[in-house]
């Protein structure tokens, strides 16, 4: 079915933050003496509220409390590190900004929280350029649920099927799979063929080139 609207997911997708992430998360488990059992394993939060990744990493049900205390002490070393702004991913501005000319409905729908998300995008330049934009305060359950996709599409008025979504992660591509929407890969932190095993049509590096219709 023709797309006719854009959503985007924020981190890997707008901003190359991944880097600030994974040593964020690093260094919260460094705190806790606790030694992770795969090199890569930032990529069990890839997508996911913070306060859902905390139980993953520490591979043990943490009481919500705990796990708001802890996600809360992430976000403080993301904030630290990200001081200095995470740079777009390339390519993307000069893509939102054509799909602005053309009029094509542009929404964002992030794990991240307002405070965190609204100043990044500030930062380069896009947050106008956005008519919707939905954090994990706006939602009750984190990707893989498709809520914060489905909300983004309500905000643009939209039917789901008639929404394009950029995703990098596998939670990501599950959610908005879910809510019956095309996607469309970005690289940033899996490789294409896990993308597209996800759900993604197909998988891009970066938006350099790319033009719209998509």
């Amino acid at each position: 079915m023709e797309s006719r609207a854009v959503i985007f997911d924020m981190d890997g997708v707008l901003l190359d933050s991944g880097a600030h992430h994974r040593q964020a998360w690093r260094a919260l488990l460094d705190e806790l003496g606790v030694t992770p059992s795969q090199p890569d394993f930032w990529r069990l939060t890839i997508g996911r509220p913070s306060v859902e990744a905390v139980s993953l990493l520490l591979d043990r049900a943490t009481p919500l409390p705990e796990a708001r205390r802890l996600a809360e002490r992430k976000q403080h070393h993301y904030r630290r590190l990200s001081r200095q702004g995470s740079p777009p991913v390339r390519g993307v501005v000069a893509f939102v900004d054509d799909l602005a000319a053309r009029g094509v409905p542009r929404a964002v729908a992030t794990s991240a929280s307002r405070a965190d998300a609204e100043p990044m995008l500030e930062r380069i330049g896009l947050r106008d350029r956005f008519d919707v934009v939905v954090t994990a305060e706006d939602v009750r359950r984190g990707k893989p649920d498709p809520e914060v996709y489905l909300r983004a599409a309500r905000g643009l008025g939209h039917e789901p099927a008639h929404c394009l979504v950029f995703e990098d992660a596998l939670v990501g591509v599950r959610a908005a799979r879910s809510a019956g929407m095309r996607v469309i890969g970005v690289s940033t932190a899996h490789t294409q063929t896990e993308l597209c095993a996800a759900g993604a049509e197909r998988a891009i590096d970066h938006f350099e080139g790319f033009t719209w219709p998509a």
